[in-house]
């Protein structure tokens, strides 16, 4: 997953575009907080890189974009919401 962010940061040419804090484990999974940087997600926003990307606020296409973009560079992960700002 790492690796994707990194390729997403290259993609939109944006350096400390994302902050993960220390993972944590509940009901046996590892859960993990993100924070993209406001700089990622004006740049992701503006580029029509969200385009088809489903939901009704910019919060809930952004969360399913970097969802699909994860998974398409092989990361199983799945995304409950985008912290970013």
């Amino acid at each position: 997953m790492t690796q994707a962010l990194i390729d997403l940061e290259k993609e939109c040419n944006v350096k400390n575009g994302y902050q993960i804090e220390e993972p944590f484990t509940k009901f046996g999974w590892t859960f993990f907080n993100i924070q993209l940087s406001e700089d990622l997600v004006d740049i992701i926003e503006k580029s029509g890189m969200m385009k088809g990307a489903l939901g009704y606020r910019i919060g809930e296409q952004l969360t399913n974009f970097v969802g699909h973009y994860l998974e398409s560079k092989g990361s199983n992960v799945r995304i409950k919401k985008i912290d970013y700002g």
